[in-house]
């Protein structure tokens, strides 16, 4: 489990195909504290550390298909900068939100809108996989836990303090950029009661 609070960037420095699998190894500051069998979000998606190399501060991970299929870890390249957050501690404080680590799904960034020492993003989304997002709610973006300011049936956005936007890869998005989302877990068992007891009534 995760808070969405991302502890570092890595850089991607090696992608290796074996069969339908995706071996990524990643070069960051903290691979020097990491082990094998450790759980690391990596934009957004839980994945399992295989292979570290502290002298070297890399380690390597293995994407199967279903993760290569909802996410965009498919879509890295050498040198990709990703989000990084080990799972959080169980006498931690809880300083974004409870994020699980399981995408369900990507979207795309439709603009980036500078006001006056932040940033506003405004994502588009597939509302037809049953998934929603309300104004104040809370959303995972490439595992960044943050607040919703505007919401529609198939969009949202959100505002990006400089903070967020110097230690993360929200730097690098354009219209047109792949992030993965994990919608607000509440919202998704409240989403799945009601379609159960009362019909997707459209």
């Amino acid at each position: 489990m995760f808070t969405g609070i991302v502890e570092a960037t890595g850089k991607v420095v090696s992608l290796e195909k074996e069969l339908g699998n995706l071996h990524i190894t990643i070069e960051t500051p903290i691979a020097k504290e990491l082990k094998v069998d450790q759980s690391i979000a990596h934009n957004g998606v839980c994945m399992t550390t295989v292979k570290v190399n502290k002298e070297k501060k890399q380690y390597t991970i293995t994407a199967v298909k279903e993760t290569l299929d909802r996410s965009n870890l498919g879509l890295l390249k050498k040198g990709s900068r990703i989000n990084l957050e080990r799972c959080m501690k169980i006498d931690g404080r809880l300083d974004g939100h409870i994020v699980q680590g399981h995408v369900d799904q990507t979207a795309i960034c439709k603009s980036v809108k500078e006001t006056d020492g932040s940033w506003l993003y405004t994502f588009k989304y597939d509302s037809g996989k049953g998934n929603i997002t309300v104004e104040k709610g809370s959303i995972s973006v490439d595992g960044v836990s943050l607040t919703v300011v505007g919401s529609g049936k198939n969009w949202f956005s959100v505002a990006i303090i400089p903070y967020t936007y110097n230690n993360t890869v929200f730097q690098e998005y354009k219209p047109g950029s792949v992030v993965n989302i994990e919608f607000d877990i509440l919202g998704k068992y409240i989403t799945k009661y009601l379609e159960q007891h009362f019909g997707n009534k459209k």
